[in-house]
């Protein structure tokens, strides 16, 4: 094979890597809402950091919370977020799937806005 072939072939398998992650990145598989309370929330990662949190939800009082665990890919959202921890907000996420490298974040779920909303009111029998 000559040199031409083999540069051909690594610019050719490059700008198919660029299309399948811009694909991947900029196409939501579906988008939601989902509410509770942010428990964690950092900035973390060896290399790319990303900001990572997990939001607990309590579907009745007394029930274990289950988790949702979420990547906030802009920094003005990740503001808004560190000031609502400890609080019930109710987060906008947009789920991606077969994103190649954790360099985008740990989770498929990229929230994308999110609001305080009022405490949850505890139900008596």
């Amino acid at each position: 094979m000559s040199i031409k072939r083999i540069f051909g072939a690594i610019v050719v398998a490059a700008l198919v890597l660029g299309v399948y992650i811009f694909v991947v990145t900029k196409w939501s598989y579906s988008s939601g809402e989902r509410a509770g309370w942010i428990q964690k929330f950092s900035k973390k990662g060896w290399l790319c950091k990303t900001w990572e949190g997990e939001m607990a939800m309590v579907t009745m009082p007394g029930t274990v919370a289950e988790k949702f665990y979420f990547t906030v890919p802009k920094d003005d959202v990740a503001a808004t977020i560190n000031a609502q921890v400890g609080k019930r907000v109710s987060l906008h996420y947009e789920e991606h799937k077969w994103i190649p490298f954790s360099c985008f974040g740990d989770t498929g779920y990229f929230v994308t806005g999110v609001r305080q909303t009022a405490e949850a009111p505890i139900q008596t029998p």
